[in-house]
C-alpha cells in the first residue's frame, strides 16, 4: 500500500467514526434523510481533500462543513416550498432510531422536528449543535461563521422558541406504545366513541400529501373533527386483504405504518401527553417516505 493510500485509509476510518454524528446533525437541520446523506456526502468529498494541516480535528472540521452544507441546503429547500400543496411536515427515518438515549430521541422525534421548522436557519443549526450536540457557542460560532455572542444570542433565542412550542407534559414510551395501540384498534374499526376518549380536546392533525396523495390541505383541530376525519379516510380507503397497520420505531418513537401490498402508503405520529393525544403528524406524500423500511424495528 502506497503512503496516499495509507492516507486515503486514515481520512475515511476518522471519517466513519465520526459519520452518524453528522447524518444526525443533517437531518435536524434539514428535516429530510435523503438531503442529510447528500449533505454528508458532499462533506466526504470535501474531508477527502482536505489539507490535514488545515483540519486537524476531524470531527471539528466535518461538523462545521456539514453545518454550513446543510444551511444552504435548508435555505434551497425552503425557497421551494413556496408552491407545495398543503402542510408541509419533515420526513420521517428510521435510521435516526439508532440513537438510543432517551435525550437524543426526543430531539428526533416528529413533534420537536417540527417545532425545529419554526426556527430561522442559524437559530435551528445553533439549536441543534449547542443543545442536543452538546458544542459549547464558541464551538457553534466558528460553524455557523458566526461570533460568539451572535451564536449565544441564537442559542437563547432558539431555545425560548423551543420551549414555547414543544409538548409540555408528553408521557413515557411505554405509555406513547399503549396509546398509539388502542389508536390503531379504534381508527381501524372506525369507532369514533373509542377516538374521542383517547383525543385531547384541543389535538391537532396535520397531514402531509404533496398533493400527490390525498390530505388536508388545512390542519383538522378539535377532538370531533379529528375524529370524524380519521374514521372518514378509514371508510374511504376501504382495507382490503393487503392493507397492514403496524406500529414500529421510527424516529425514535413509536409510529402508525400503513402500508398497501408492497406499497408504503402513510406514516403517522402521535403526540400523547397526559390529557390524551394532543397532535397527530400524517406524512403521505411518496417522495418522503424513503427513509422508512418494512423492516424497521417493531414500536
Amino acid at each position: 500500500m502506497t503512503h496516499l493510500e495509507d492516507d486515503h485509509t486514515a481520512l475515511a476510518e476518522e471519517f466513519m467514526q465520526v459519520r452518524p454524528r453528522l447524518v444526525g446533525a443533517a437531518y435536524r437541520i434539514v428535516g429530510g434523510i435523503a438531503d442529510a446523506e447528500d449533505v454528508v456526502q458532499e462533506a466526504w468529498l470535501r474531508w477527502s481533500g482536505v489539507d490535514r494541516s488545515q483540519a486537524r480535528d476531524a470531527t471539528a472540521y466535518l461538523l462545521t462543513v456539514t453545518t454550513r452544507l446543510a444551511l444552504n441546503r435548508l435555505r434551497q429547500q425552503r425557497s421551494r416550498r413556496e408552491d407545495y400543496v398543503g402542510p408541509w411536515l419533515p420526513e420521517p427515518s428510521d435510521e435516526m432510531d439508532v440513537e438510543a438515549s432517551v435525550e437524543m430521541s426526543e430531539s428526533v422525534s416528529m413533534a420537536m422536528m417540527v417545532v425545529l421548522e419554526t426556527l430561522t436557519p442559524l437559530e435551528r443549526a445553533t439549536f441543534v449543535l449547542h443543545d442536543v450536540f452538546g458544542l459549547t457557542y464558541s464551538e457553534v460560532a466558528r460553524a455557523i461563521d458566526r461570533s460568539d455572542a451572535a451564536a449565544r444570542q441564537l442559542g437563547h433565542r432558539a431555545r425560548s422558541h423551543v420551549e414555547a412550542r414543544r409538548p409540555r407534559q408528553v408521557v413515557d414510551r411505554v405509555r406513547h406504545r399503549e396509546v398509539t395501540d388502542r389508536f390503531v384498534q379504534a381508527a381501524s374499526t372506525g369507532d369514533i366513541a373509542g377516538l374521542l376518549e383517547l383525543l385531547a380536546p384541543e389535538v391537532v392533525l396535520v397531514s402531509d400529501g404533496g398533493g400527490f396523495r390525498q390530505a388536508a390541505l388545512r390542519p383538522v383541530e378539535g377532538a370531533d373533527k379529528v375524529s370524524r376525519f380519521i374514521a372518514g379516510t378509514v371508510r374511504k380507503g376501504g382495507g382490503g386483504a393487503d392493507l397492514a397497520i403496524d406500529v414500529l420505531r421510527v424516529n425514535g418513537e413509536s409510529a402508525i405504518v400503513v402500508t398497501q401490498g408492497d406499497d408504503l402508503d402513510s406514516v403517522c405520529f402521535l403526540t400523547v401527553e397526559e390529557t390524551g393525544i394532543t397532535a397527530l403528524h400524517l406524512v403521505r406524500n411518496p417522495h418522503k417516505l424513503g427513509g422508512v423500511r418494512a423492516s424497521a424495528a417493531r414500536g
